[in-house]
């Protein structure tokens, strides 16, 4: 028994309705991820939130809050927290102007390199914010290796030689030694760095 092809007026309505059914579908899947999807919430225990920026994703004020945010890859990491603690002591202490704060969080070589007056000479009229952890990667011999991103503002004389801009956006991948008990940030080359002006 042979099967009879479907009418031709059946034939030429299949295909649009298909297509609409299966365009509805789509966009009913796309708008149901849209409205259930959740806005990055503060994680009170880890100190994991969003920075705080206005709809075009700028700062309130530049350089923005000093607290040192995590995304949930760095607050996963078995490290997270700690490197959370040593980095906010050290923007805390560049901010606040505190040199003797600033050595505890810098590595005996990086201290060697920079002596308290050329320190507060450098950092005079600096201030960081906007300050996230993005990834958190084990390094050479037992050390870290961190993603991080702020922004610094700056007196133009202070502002690195060849990037002289009163506010700019910082990448870096700062090395982390375990020193003296403790993760301390190591010196770092300008390899690491990427900088884009505000």
């Amino acid at each position: 028994m042979s099967v009879q092809p479907a009418p031709p007026s059946r034939q030429r309505w299949l295909i649009p309705v298909l297509v609409v059914v299966l365009s509805v579908t789509v966009a009913g899947g796309l708008l149901a991820r849209e409205l259930y999807r959740r806005p990055d919430q503060p994680d009170p225990g880890g100190g994991t939130v969003a920075p705080s920026t206005t709809n075009d994703g700028v700062p309130r004020e530049l350089p923005g809050p000093g607290r040192v945010e995590v995304t949930a890859d760095a607050a996963g990491h078995p490290d997270g927290n700690t490197v959370r603690e040593v980095l906010q002591s050290y923007f805390d202490a560049v901010n606040s102007k505190d040199y003797r704060a600033w050595t505890t969080t810098v590595s005996e070589e990086r201290r060697s390199k920079m002596p308290e007056s050329r320190w507060r000479h450098d950092f005079q009229s600096t201030k960081d914010g906007t300050i996230t952890v993005y990834r958190i990667e084990p390094g050479a011999q037992s050390t870290l290796r961190v993603l991080v991103r702020f922004i610094s503002t700056q007196s133009l004389d202070e502002a690195p030689p060849d990037f002289k801009q009163p506010c700019i956006r910082w990448n870096l991948m700062l090395p982390l030694k375990f020193e003296q008990g403790q993760y301390r940030i190591d010196v770092t080359d300008g390899a690491s760095a990427l900088r884009a002006k505000c």
